[in-house]
């Protein structure tokens, strides 16, 4: 049975582009992304439990040090009594301000009830240049990807392809600004894998449209793309399967600390399938359209 994914091609764009002023809506309204130490700038220490405590006890137990804004977060593993401790105006001493806050925790839940697993220190202008490597390397990515599908393809293709990507990235952003999720480093990391993750996808099918176009044959080139995409799909959706197994693992086994690694790869491989069918390949056809009229 052959599926027509790209006649509805006009609804899909126009759901992805809602989609997208969502989240840009999202970042305005918050005034931009939840960012981690590594680009706000700041100090952060990761502290354990031993018996069960509340964000509030950490934060009376801290009131008498003056530490300026500090940001109190529980992992989301309900079975460890692990907290990040967010202090945006970085100090001087890192291990004094490590040893101060365990002294203080110390005093109230008892020295034996607490350790420090990790601290982190970024300064404010070293956060500012992290962000903006962080942009260019999504920047970057893009162009070549630009560059490379060009010549291996048609330009046509390439800007498929990368508008596709800038969809997946921009979504995936959104939703983080949507449910104010911290920002960070890891993250970055995580666009970039979702970059190359869903261009293998969009790289599968347009190979196929390539090869659909040199047999010939009676249909026209929005049939063409509509028969890649069906005799692609198996092997996309099972790619996508798998990955998110791999993921929703990471999700839920890994731990707090690549939790939110794993929470935008999840997106991100769900979004990046939804556009190497629905974006990148309709972009093509809208193209081709132009330049036959």
């Amino acid at each position: 049975m052959t599926v027509d994914f790209v006649g509805k091609r006009r609804l899909f764009i126009i759901l992805s582009a809602i989609a997208i002023m969502i989240g840009l809506a999202s970042l305005m309204f918050r005034g931009g992304l939840n960012y981690g130490i590594d680009f706000a700038g700041g100090t952060m220490v990761q502290v354990r439990f031993d018996k069960a405590v509340a964000a509030d006890e950490i934060r009376q137990a801290l009131a008498p040090v003056d530490m300026g804004d500090i940001s109190i977060q529980k992992f989301d593993d309900q079975s460890t009594n692990e907290f990040l401790i967010r202090v945006e105006q970085s100090k001087s001493d890192l291990v004094g301000l490590s040893d101060e806050i365990k002294l203080m925790l110390d005093k109230v839940f008892g020295s034996e009830n607490v350790d420090v697993r990790r601290v982190e220190m970024v300064g404010p202008k070293v956060g500012k240049d992290l962000r903006r490597q962080g942009l260019l390397a999504i920047v970057y990515a893009m162009i070549g990807i630009l560059i490379y599908i060009t010549l291996r393809f048609e330009f046509r293709f390439a800007l498929g392809a990368v508008l596709a990507l800038a969809h997946d990235v921009m979504i995936t952003v959104g939703v983080f600004a949507l449910l104010d999720k911290e920002f960070s480093l890891p993250i970055v990391a995580a666009l970039l894998a979702i970059v190359g993750y869903s261009l293998n996808d969009t790289i599968v099918v347009y190979d196929r449209i390539r090869e659909n176009m040199k047999s010939g044959g009676r249909l026209d080139f929005v049939g063409v793309v509509n028969n890649s995409i069906n005799q692609t799909i198996s092997r996309t959706m099972l790619t996508s399967l798998t990955t998110l197994l791999v993921l929703l693992s990471l999700f839920f086994l890994g731990g707090g600390v690549i939790h939110d690694f794993a929470f935008a790869m999840i997106v991100g491989v769900v979004v990046g399938t939804y556009s190497s069918i629905f974006i990148a390949s309709p972009v093509v056809i809208l193209m081709q359209a132009k330049k036959g009229k």
